[in-house]
Formats: structure tokens, sequence, C-alpha cells
């Protein structure tokens, strides 16, 4: 029985993406990518993930103002 996780790490996320560990922090950083902190651990949940890049089609994610923040 395989379980899939319904949050991933930063590394993970970014490893399913094909975005950039780097860029994903910055989307973080920039309060774009909401999160879940867990002491040092930053978590995002799968279905926020799928919903930033769905609103986000199309975008130049390394672009402050060109990415659409998910809620």
């Amino acid at each position: 029985m395989s379980a899939v996780k319904m949050g991933l790490t930063i590394e993970e996320a970014a490893e399913c993406t094909g975005i950039g560990r780097n860029t994903m922090r910055k989307l973080v950083e920039w309060g774009k990518l909401p999160v879940l902190k867990v002491g040092r651990k930053t978590i995002i949940r799968r279905d926020t993930l799928e919903r930033f890049l769905t609103v986000n089609q199309e975008r130049n994610l390394l672009k402050y103002d060109d990415v659409r923040r998910v809620e």
C-alpha cells in the first residue's frame, strides 16, 4: 500500500513540479505560496501547490508582480 503524502517539503515540491528549490523558496518568502511551518520544516500542501500551478500557468514565476498569490 502506497500512501500519497498530503504535504511536501520545499525540496519535494520543487522535484515534483520541476521548479527550482531556490525559486520555490522565493515564492514562499514572497508570500505567494502559503505554507505550514513545523519547527524548522516548511510544508506545502499538495492541493495548494496544484492550485498555485493552475492559477499561475503561463506566468513568469521569477517576477514578483507577475505571480498570483493563492489562499
